[in-house]
């Protein structure tokens, strides 16, 4: 059955944590954001994100997200990531339509992949961050 359903490669959608500064609080938080670089408009998209580590059997609660429609070539912020979170592995499992195709990817951030060295200038976003393609 489940053999059946082909679900076709995501490409030009990506995941990224940045850095920025919070204007409200007056502090740089971590934020994770989803990225629709292709021509076209992108609807649906469930996001459901989770940390954990293997090794430990540590993980956090599952955050649900939902965007109605990502149009194309923009991004949406996703969620606060809190920098406690980033010692672990962050999942993003997302799953969205463009047209009438059902698209799922999960990006996955290893622990200690999100750190002050490791960011760059993502473009679209203008920002600094670690991308995940």
């Amino acid at each position: 059955m489940k053999k059946d359903i082909a679900i076709p490669k995501v490409t030009d959608v990506y995941m990224a944590i940045v850095k920025e500064y919070n204007e409200d609080f007056q502090s740089e938080d971590w934020n994770a954001y989803i990225i629709n670089n292709k021509e076209v408009d992108l609807e649906m998209f469930l996001i459901v994100s989770k940390g954990d580590e293997e090794t430990t059997a540590l993980e956090t609660s599952k955050m649900r997200h939902k965007i109605e429609r990502l149009p194309a070539k923009s991004f949406a912020k996703v969620e606060y990531i809190n920098p406690a979170i980033l010692r672990l592995n962050n999942r993003f499992e997302v799953t969205f339509f463009e047209g009438n195709q059902l698209y799922d990817k999960t990006y996955l951030f290893k622990k200690g992949t999100v750190k002050e060295g490791a960011l760059r200038r993502i473009p679209l976003l203008e920002k600094d961050g670690v991308l995940i393609k």
